[in-house]
């Protein structure tokens, strides 16, 4: 049983939460039902063996825990398996479970998202005048999953005034304000205020340098209050369908409305701090540490997939000739990233790669999907029999 908070926590938690997630238990449920493998969509003809470099990435990273350390050993026997061989290995080490919604459905929503790259500068110019900020060292991380169980995973972000008191963090209107209550904590500046914004949405991206070269900037932590979706916003104001809504109809409104950007952009009060990355991954990296690949890496909400495990994917592409819908794209990815907006058991976030082709199919891509969490079977009982005897007849080709 949950203790109880006392008075002045609650208040406290009611100030800081204020515009977060609501707090409570995690939303019902994540797995469904267990499923036969036959019935994942276009798994027979799927193409396995193209995730094993996303599944080596986070065997790096889980690879030296218990649960991990038997199936990662047995991965890197198989360098180079083909598909059949990749689908016999999965199968005989992991259990699909279809996930469903609150409602009972089994349908969600798929995005993209992907690595833009930004102009910059590591000093301030005329040109670039806005910056890139660090996590500032005012900011305070309160974490109290472990007494009060409800609160486990919730970001709760503050800090404390010269009068000692606990307060929110300043929100995207404050921090860009003329007070500038950041300023000291720069780390780059870009020339493109729409692309910085969209680089808070992304989460990590690359900085090509005026003195020459790249650099890499991730996701170092962020402001604790709750991302607001600013095509949302223009939709409930009317100056948007849904179905209009896309990173190039959200580029053009802000490219024609310049005058109302600023105030647009303050809608979502979430506000996010980077830092420069020295390590050797060509990608972003993603909330389990691992590297990202291309739309082999997904986005998920961790309280209904856990990270580090395989899902299998059932959507459509965006038609390349709008409206209508495009091709089925069914594929197995890797679990390996969280976002502010990926909440739910049937709610992902598709990684689709860097530069012009990544931002097109991520801008784009708004399709309703299914999900399927491969779970480790060395966590839940063997296959039964029926299970079994239902796969048997699921012939599976290279």
């Amino acid at each position: 049983m949950t203790p109880s908070l006392p008075l002045s926590l609650l208040l406290l938690l009611a100030v800081l939460l204020g515009g977060c997630a609501t707090v409570g238990p995690p939303p019902e449920p994540g797995p469904a039902e267990r499923v036969a493998w036959h019935t994942l969509p276009g798994w027979t003809q799927g193409r396995q063996a193209e995730v094993w470099p996303a599944l080596e990435a986070t065997c790096e990273r889980l690879g030296d825990t218990p649960p991990w350390r038997a199936l990662c050993t047995e991965v890197a026997l198989f360098p180079d398996p083909s598909h059949a061989q990749a689908r016999a290995f999965l199968r005989g080490r992991f259990v699909p479970y279809r996930m469903r919604n609150g409602e009972g459905g089994d349908r969600g929503l798929i995005t993209g998202y992907y690595e833009p790259l930004l102009e910059g500068s590591r000093q301030p110019s005329e040109r670039y005048r806005y910056p890139l900020y660090a996590p500032p060292p005012d900011l305070m991380r309160i974490r109290l999953g472990e007494r009060f169980p409800d609160l486990a995973g919730e970001r709760v972000r503050g800090r404390l005034t010269p009068e000692r008191r606990v307060v929110p963090y300043y929100t995207r209107a404050e921090i860009e304000s003329e007070d500038e209550p950041l300023v000291g904590n720069e780390i780059l500046w870009v020339d493109d205020p729409v692309d910085r914004f969209f680089l808070h949405i992304q989460g990590s991206g690359q900085v090509r340098l005026a003195e020459g070269g790249r650099v890499k900037v991730g996701y170092a932590d962020q402001n604790g209050h709750r991302y607001v979706s600013i095509g949302k916003v223009l939709i409930e104001r009317g100056e948007l369908t849904r179905e209009e809504v896309s990173l190039p109809a959200l580029r053009r409104w802000l490219q024609n409305h310049p005058r109302q950007r600023r105030s647009l952009f303050n809608e979502n009060p979430s506000y996010v701090f980077f830092r420069i990355r020295q390590d050797g991954h060509d990608g972003p990296l993603g909330s389990l540490g691992a590297p990202l690949t291309p739309r082999r890496s997904l986005a998920v909400d961790p309280r209904h997939i856990p990270l580090g495990v395989p899902v299998w994917l059932s959507t459509h592409l965006p038609p390349s000739q709008p409206p209508g819908k495009g091709r089925a794209y069914r594929r197995l990815v890797m679990a390996q990233d969280t976002g502010g907006a990926i909440r739910g058991a049937v709610r992902a976030d598709l990684f689709t790669g860097q530069g012009e082709a990544g931002e097109w199919l991520a801008g784009r891509m708004k399709s309703r999907g299914r999900l399927f969490m491969l779970r480790p079977a060395w966590r839940y009982p063997a296959q039964e029999p029926h299970v079994a005897a239902q796969d048997k007849d699921a012939a599976e080709s290279g």
